[in-house]
């Protein structure tokens, strides 16, 4: 199993970033079928072949993701994405 660790500083509004993190879970279950729950400042999400958590602290962002078998080949390309994604949302 694979794993994906990404801590990202943001400088937004704790409301504001909980919007930016709310539209991100929106784009994963509509493009990949992931399931996301709140749980206090951390969003919990699991898919197909993936299980994690994004953790909203007042000034980063902690990703963390389990992938199965089937996605641990690519877990590069979705590194990149998840921190590509961060960027433009949080800067």
């Amino acid at each position: 199993m694979a794993s994906i660790d990404i801590r990202h500083p943001h400088s937004l509004p704790p409301a504001h970033a909980r919007d930016c993190v709310h539209d991100v879970a929106t784009i994963l279950a509509e493009r990949y079928a992931i399931h996301s729950t709140w749980d206090g400042d951390i969003l919990r999400f699991t898919g197909p072949g993936v299980e994690g958590h994004l953790a909203l602290l007042p000034a980063e962002l902690h990703f963390s993701a389990q992938l199965g078998f089937l996605l641990a080949p690519m877990r590069g390309p979705i590194e990149q994405e998840v921190r590509r994604v961060l960027g433009e949302r949080f800067g």
